[in-house]
């Protein structure tokens, strides 16, 4: 990933004091949640590989675990399947190893998780990136109330146009059956329907506006906030890597503690490398989302605002012209959903 955007970022190891207080940075609401996130990957035995000659043979007689069908996994005899037991066996400590790492990896997750949480150990924190992921949620959180009121304010529409055209259609038919009120039933009849459609047009480019806010927050920030969770993880195993490579590099040494220091180092440099590459992903897709956002609220506001001015108004023609400025079109009528309006 691009170095600059690394560069810029002023990342750092942060001491935890002993009531677990980072400075002003934002922890998360629970513990608990926190240790869920470590646990929720589990290892995936359903993509196991063996080596049919035995673990650790050649590449060349790697077998899919998906292509051994259960009455392999079940033969009575070993000697009925030449190398059926060989294939068993390398099945079973193929996926012991895989559940020996997954277990290591929580273990040491966990532990830093609760060393960093009751003020034992430190965190690396990228202040300006951790400052920007903070301001997205709090983003988020604020869009997501603006799309509950436009939502009700659909619904409050939907209502009063129904309620407008039922009303249009008992003025129309008073008029006919009531010869001395007819001009009066008449115009007010007019009215309603004039109102009515007015209210389908607006009724159009709210719609509109909450199906592009529903898409802003729902899946653009939502990409951006999975990648998020990525990268806090990547920082956790990293940081819980480092504390363990610093405690072996601070014991004696010895051949076996020299063997342990290797191994550690380079897990280390694969969970830093790791880390850092999704601490740019998070950079470039923040950067990405805040210019995505800012054109799309600034058409979608722009719309709102002309389209609510124009109804209010009582000017068709400028509500009809907000609605083709943006390209929106009304359902026609009778016609099925989706919705009151399509985009071209």
């Amino acid at each position: 990933m691009s170095e600059g955007l690394l560069g810029k970022a002023a990342t750092m190891e942060i001491p935890i004091s002993s009531n677990g207080d980072a400075g002003s940075l934002p922890e998360d609401d629970s513990l608990e949640q926190d240790l869920q996130q470590v646990m929720v990957s589990g290892p995936n035995l359903n993509e196991t590989s063996i080596v049919s000659g035995g673990y650790g043979g050649t590449a060349e007689g790697i077998i899919p675990t998906s292509a051994i069908k259960g009455s392999t996994l079940h033969q009575p005899h070993a000697s009925a399947t030449p190398g059926g037991e060989e294939l068993v066996r390398g099945i079973a400590v193929e996926k012991f190893d895989i559940v020996k790492k997954w277990g290591i990896n929580t273990y040491k997750c966990t532990k830093q998780l609760l060393s960093e949480r009751f003020g034992r150990g430190s965190r690396t924190v990228d202040l300006e990136l951790e400052a920007q992921i903070e301001l997205l949620r709090e983003t988020k959180r604020r869009y997501e109330g603006i799309l509950q009121l436009a939502r009700g304010l659909t619904a409050h529409l939907y209502s009063l146009v129904q309620t407008q055209h039922a009303l249009g259609d008992a003025f129309a038919d008073l008029s006919q059956k009531s010869p001395e009120l007819q001009e009066e039933f008449g115009y007010n009849a007019e009215t309603q329907k004039l109102l009515c459609k007015n209210g389908e047009t607006l009724l159009g480019a709210v719609n509109f506006f909450v199906s592009s806010i529903n898409t802003l927050v729902n899946k653009t920030m939502e990409d951006t906030l999975m990648t998020v969770k990525q990268y806090e993880t990547a920082r956790l195993e990293y940081d819980a890597y480092r504390t363990d490579l610093e405690e072996l590099s601070l014991a004696p040494r010895d051949a076996s503690s020299l063997c342990r220091l290797d191994s550690a180092q380079s897990h280390f440099q694969s969970h830093k490398e790791k880390y850092e590459r999704l601490r740019a992903d998070v950079a470039i897709k923040l950067k990405f989302l805040e210019e995505n956002k800012v054109k799309v609220m600034h058409k979608q506001l722009l719309l709102f605002h002309n389209a609510i001015s124009a109804y209010f108004a009582g000017n068709q023609q400028q509500l009809e012209q907000s609605l083709k400025q943006f390209n929106i079109k009304l359902r026609p009528p009778g016609a099925e959903k989706p919705s009151w309006l399509e985009e071209q």
